[in-house]
């Protein structure tokens, strides 16, 4: 098949690997992008012009920040793409069905669960739709495993949601409430009762922030998803609005060195701050 990738970032080039490594051909649009990107692609073809990229595709996968996914759709869409579309971006069920109209039938609904796939069993495409099994069968001992699910057509971006509402919604708390015993001036009696009664709570903190520091831009989109999916259910979203604020506020620290605990705590002690002029606002430039 011809597959073509929108975008290749981090998690996004290893989708693109596994399938070439399936026997598959693998392009993605290198227009715009940055030279990090090109690096992460070389192993692709690249197309200058989306309508071009449509041509070629018998698929395309759309992995990107779930604040562009429905706009990565409409542009697909609108150069007349008639191949199977799989969204498999972090977006809310509602999101998922809004993309759904444009190609019907032709969609299929995905949700990534785990880190990007460099090696077996570490990571899930989850996916859903009546193509969603010819899209998994693509996928066959690759090192990302795709797993069909059944219900409607959004099954898989409410799994998503579910699962990241715990993961990265509890590395927001934890990273807040860092900030709040820092701004208390309760630090280090916090961490000596977290060393009572939560071992390893400390440790887990740094880790957290070394892990989400460069990312966070990305996670607060999702966490807006996530404060959707909860309403449309019923349920609390501002938890998770919350968490999108936490993240927006730590968005200067994207193309800086992974952060420790101590440069996080001073970035969300800081407020809400405007990212500095060298750091890209294209969402879609990873």
């Amino acid at each position: 098949m011809n597959v073509g990738i929108l975008h290749p970032g981090d998690m996004g080039v290893t989708v693109g690997l596994s399938l070439l490594r399936c026997g598959h051909e693998v392009a993605w649009l290198n227009k715009d992008r940055s030279e990090a990107t090109r690096a992460r692609a070389e192993a692709f073809t690249g197309f200058d012009s989306l309508a071009t990229l449509c041509r070629y595709a018998d698929v395309i996968i759309s992995v990107c920040p779930p604040d562009a996914a429905y706009v990565v759709a409409q542009q697909v869409y609108q150069a007349d793409f008639c191949g199977t579309f799989v969204d498999a971006n972090a977006v809310a069920p509602s999101t998922a069905e809004k993309i759904a109209d444009f190609f019907a039938d032709r969609y299929v609904d995905g949700g990534i669960i785990g880190p990007p796939a460099r090696q077996p069993g570490s990571t899930r495409l989850y996916l859903c739709g009546g193509r969603a099994s010819s899209v998994a069968a693509m996928f066959e001992g690759a090192d990302l495993q795709a797993i069909v699910m059944q219900g409607n057509i959004s099954a898989a971006s409410a799994l998503k949601m579910a699962y990241a509402a715990y993961t990265k919604g509890s590395s927001a708390l934890l990273l807040a409430v860092n900030g709040l015993a820092e701004a208390a001036g309760v630090t280090e009696t916090l961490r000596q009762e977290w060393q009572l009664s939560q071992p390893g709570l400390t440790q887990r903190s740094e880790k957290t922030a070394l892990a989400t520091s460069r990312k966070a831009w990305r996670f607060a989109g999702e966490m807006r998803e996530i404060a959707k999916t909860f309403e449309a259910h019923g349920l609390p979203g501002q938890f998770h609005a919350g968490a999108a604020q936490l993240y927006d506020s730590m968005a200067q620290l994207k193309t800086l060195p992974p952060a420790h605990l101590s440069e996080v705590v001073q970035v969300l002690l800081q407020g809400s701050v405007k990212p500095p002029p060298d750091v890209d606002s294209d969402p879609l430039r990873d």
